[in-house]
């Protein structure tokens, strides 16, 4: 922990706001403080993920409790935004560091493209002495608004930095084999695997009410990071800086896999399937087991309405979804190719068929045939 360079650090809104929804000033100052401290000569490079944008929005806008339809979500991110990015910028202006506003949809980063130019962008920022604020772009996302999950985010985003630690920051000091609130119950410090959580009934949303995360997110980003080789640590922000400085502090994950590409780690957890792909017993076991391309021989049904390039699940006969990907035709063109050979396909329809619906490279396993 002591010797990461590069750090991913979130912080939830229960951290940033007061009871009312309005950003706490002085709560920002004193993380900004912690950032700035490990930043200043280049001896670490820090990624902020900020949740509190709709929080932050509750109060000018006179609602006294996150609202429940998109809509009015959707309002008080656009409003709470530009007053979270204006005390950021403000309070790093202190330490003569500039903030560099970046906003994400699962959407976004899981095509290509986009996947990219986001990386990209964080990595110049990060070159030019920035700091990276980081947030989903709330006013026009849907369902990343409905699971509040800025925690899975900065997951996707220290992999995507190639982060060193990732830091999850919130108004619980880790994870607790009980309720914290009650006696006899005791702090985790290392999490090795899933087995050593087996036994642990983890929370929901936490006590402000402002947030929508609560520890179940927390824990299952850090597994996310930690199946790719990234070590996490889960604490309270006012200890931030032991977080930072490798001590002792909160529920630390160990890593429990490798790096792998970071398209495949965005298209299993960020993407949003537009339809899916029936495959046969063959195909189930070539796609899953020898991690084969999918060809239109194997496909039994198709459901949904998308397009080429479109990520769709892949599902066994019994409706299981066993694997992910990036298919290569549009929805339309699936059903008269199902059950053919390629070569066939090319000789009937022209060259253009004469490849995967999804290949290899563009697709990920959910679900092992035999865990």
């Amino acid at each position: 922990m002591a010797q990461a360079h590069r750090i991913v650090v979130k912080v939830g809104s229960s951290s940033l706001t007061t009871a009312a929804g309005g950003l706490d000033a002085d709560r920002v100052d004193a993380l900004v403080d912690v950032l700035a401290k490990y930043r200043s000569g280049g001896e670490k490079e820090i990624v902020l993920v900020s949740s509190g944008a709709i929080a932050a929005g509750l109060a000018p806008l006179g609602l006294r409790r996150r609202p429940r339809d998109l809509a009015r979500q959707q309002a008080a991110a656009s409003v709470g935004q530009g007053l979270l990015v204006a005390r950021y910028t403000a309070s790093c202006a202190r330490h003569g560091v500039r903030v560099g506003q970046v906003l994400l949809t699962s959407d976004d980063t899981s095509r290509r493209a986009h996947h990219r130019n986001a990386a990209r962008t964080l990595d110049k920022l990060l070159a030019m002495g920035a700091l990276p604020l980081v947030n989903e772009n709330d006013t026009v996302a849907t369902d990343e608004i409905r699971f509040g999950d800025n925690d899975r985010l900065a997951a996707l985003v220290a992999h995507l930095v190639r982060a060193d630690l990732l830091v999850l920051l919130s108004d619980v000091d880790g994870v607790y084999d009980g309720d914290p609130s009650r006696p006899g119950t005791s702090r985790i410090a290392e999490v090795r695997g899933p087995q050593d959580l087996a036994h642990v009934e983890i929370g929901t949303a936490g006590k402000a009410g402002v947030g929508t995360g609560g520890m179940v997110t927390k824990v299952e980003a850090a597994r996310i990071a930690a199946a790719a080789g990234i070590p996490v640590v889960l604490t309270s922000t006012v200890h931030a800086a032991d977080a930072l400085a490798g001590r002792d502090t909160g529920t630390y994950f160990h890593p429990t896999g490798k790096r792998s590409a970071d398209r495949l780690l965005w298209l299993q957890h960020a993407s949003t399937p537009q339809g899916a792909l029936v495959l046969d017993d063959g195909a189930v076991h070539a796609v899953v087991e020898r991690r084969k391309s999918l060809l239109p021989a194997g496909i039994a049904e198709v459901e949904g309405d998308f397009s080429a390039g479109d990520p769709v699940e892949l599902r066994d006969s019994g409706g299981r979804a066993v694997a992910r990907g990036l298919v290569n035709f549009d929805a339309k063109e699936i059903p008269r190719l199902i059950g053919r050979s390629t070569r066939e396909l090319a000789r009937e329809l022209g060259p253009a068929y004469e490849r995967e619906v999804i290949h290899r490279d563009d697709l990920v396993v959910l679900h092992p045939l035999h865990p």
